[in-house]
């Protein structure tokens, strides 16, 4: 009776004692952001601790600073305290990595939002950029279209507000087929170390001052972006990628998170740094593009045409989309005001209207007698008031081709291509190719742009007939031919829709399935997962692990070496989120 009571006794100091403690937090906080840039209140932050296709989790705190200085004062009180960190940007991202996961951490969460920090440092000519947390890549492509380059990706997340140092840290890829994953080994960076202690990491390859407030305040300024910044031998983008995809007979995937080429420091660490910058490249535009669409009911055809052109042709392609006829399908029903939302609106508008449309999905999520969802199902409704927005050839091919590719060339190799398409299809019974006029080129990268929205609305407006929706971010070896799956028929029935979609000379395909009612989507992810590794894929190939995927184990070295006392982000690749020994503790 004794034990009990001494034991209720304790159980009360400690809660007491973590009450202050996180009181104690909030007040330093405030002392430093002022109370308009916390938001202490779970009403008030749910839209920041929500993942944006999937998960979310408790926290003490979203917190938003608005300086260089503020995130490193800021970081430095939650290392004193002991609190967990999660960085946050965006949050676009698709596999929960950049939000709480559950309530079951051993510490307080502390989400950090850095996208006030948004500044954008033009260095050497444009030739590259210095990129704060918060920019965006819309905004980058915004600011280099007037010298006539563009960032590393400039379609489908970049709409969406995706920031640029989310997409290093994540390893994003993109549909851009020249560029591999977002890469850089220059970089700013706060990390704790083995000691428990906050350290700042200048590798950006400028010298900046001495102490973390000098670095950070002069990075702030930008005073070196208006003078010539010295070269550097280390690299700010992956230059070695068109020669890694056009091996065509490697046995392995061309890119993924997993590939420990391109884990290094701020590149693909998932939030277990604090990233202050980033050092990126940046490309010339093109002076001439044209758009191939490419139709064709034989898989291998498909196969063949893209390891012709990746082996034999001069000038590699821009970009090379892939949809099958599904998701055509699918993308243009449900996809139909996200299409029309571009075409009319811009992508500079999309960002803020995404936002809005989450916030008010947060309070009428709330109120029990409205459907769920109902933002989606008043936009879907909407949308069937507007006239066909797919080009009348783009239709026939749909009719006509079980499998489309959506091809773009540029400068020299316009005519290479069309020659090489000529050619290719001359005899084909399977397949055949059109020249897309400009009206049919954006609307067929607009289609292709909505599909993975189209297939959460699909899931959205069917809730109450379909089980889970299942999606896959996968990156195939570069030598298989046979690269659609064929599912065993125990599994393919437990299927309402398969959706293929991707970037096809890159052999990085989004899977997304939408599973049958009562059907356990745990375990069917764990048959697709199997298959997958019978394949020799890769997953996830550039959307990173978050808390959906476990970690290989090369990623797990690279986190636990990144971050050795579970600070940062823990339980991303599913490993442990408990606070991990250190040589303090020792």
């Amino acid at each position: 009776m004794h034990t009990d009571k001494y034991a209720y006794s304790a159980n009360v100091n400690n809660r007491l004692e973590t009450r202050l403690s996180n009181n104690i937090v909030l007040a330093d906080l405030t002392r430093i952001l002022s109370e308009k840039n916390i938001k202490a209140d779970p009403k008030s932050n749910a839209h920041f601790r929500k993942g944006w296709r999937s998960g979310g989790g408790s926290a003490l705190a979203v917190i938003f600073p608005e300086t260089l200085l503020q995130l490193w004062q800021s970081l430095q009180i939650c290392v004193k305290a002991n609190t967990i960190i999660v960085m946050q940007a965006a949050n676009t991202g698709l596999t929960e990595g950049s939000t709480p996961s559950g309530d079951d951490y051993d510490r307080a969460v502390i989400v950090i939002n850095t996208l006030a920090i948004d500044k954008l440092f033009l260095i050497n000519a444009g030739k590259q950029v210095i990129s704060l947390p918060g920019a965006t890549l819309h905004q980058l492509e915004k600011q280099l279209a007037g010298i006539g380059r563009a960032p590393h990706s400039v379609i489908g997340s970049s709409c969406l507000g995706a920031s640029i140092v989310g997409g290093v840290a994540n390893n994003s890829g993109g549909a851009l087929v020249k560029r591999g994953p977002a890469f850089t080994e220059l970089s700013i960076y706060a990390q704790v170390n083995e000691h428990g202690e906050l350290i700042l990491v200048n590798h950006l390859g400028i010298e900046l001052g001495d102490s973390p407030e000098s670095i950070l305040t002069n990075l702030q300024q930008g005073e070196f972006a208006h003078k010539a910044v010295p070269r550097s031998h280390k690299m700010a983008s992956d230059k070695e990628y068109i020669e890694r995809i056009r091996d065509v007979n490697a046995d392995s995937p061309s890119r993924f998170n997993a590939d420990k080429r391109r884990l290094y420091e701020s590149s693909g660490c998932a939030g277990k740094l604090a990233i202050f910058a980033v050092r990126l490249d940046t490309y010339p535009v093109a002076e001439r593009e044209q758009t191939f669409y490419i139709g064709t009911n034989d898989t291998k055809e498909l196969a063949q045409l893209r390891k012709q052109m990746l082996s034999r042709l001069t000038n590699l392609p821009e970009v090379g989309e892939y949809m099958h006829r599904d998701i055509f399908d699918i993308s243009q029903k449900y996809g139909k005001d996200t299409f029309l939302s571009v075409l009319h609106l811009g992508t500079e508008q999309l960002p803020r209207l995404f936002s809005i449309k989450g916030r008010i999905d947060g309070v009428l999520n709330k109120v029990k007698w409205l459907p769920n969802a109902l933002t989606d199902k008043c936009m879907q409704g909407l949308s069937r008031f507007f006239p066909q927005h797919i080009p009348p050839r783009l239709l026939k091919y749909r009719k006509d081709y079980e499998h489309h590719l959506i091809l773009k060339m540029s400068n020299e190799g316009i005519a290479e291509a069309e020659s090489f398409l000529s050619n290719f299809f001359s005899k084909s019974k399977t397949g055949s190719f059109i020249v897309c006029d400009a009206n049919e080129a954006k609307r067929a990268y607009l289609h292709r742009f909505a599909a993975a929205g189209a297939a959460i609305r699909y899931h959205s407006m069917r809730a109450n007939h379909v089980g889970d929706i299942l999606a896959l971010d996968i990156a195939l070896p570069r030598n298989e031919i046979d690269w659609l799956e064929k599912l065993p028929e125990e599994l393919d029935k437990q299927i309402d829709k398969k959706l293929y979609y991707g970037h096809f000379f890159c052999y990085v395909f989004h899977q997304d399935y939408i599973l049958k009612k009562g059907v356990d989507a745990q375990k069917v992810k764990k048959q697709m997962l199997a298959i997958l590794n019978s394949r020799g894929a890769k997953y996830p190939a550039e959307h990173n692990v978050g808390h959906l995927y476990e970690a290989e184990s090369d990623l797990k070295t690279f986190y636990e070496f990144l971050d050795p006392t579970n600070t940062f982000n823990p339980g991303i690749g599913k490993m442990e989120k408990t606070k991990r020994s250190c040589a303090c503790c020792l």
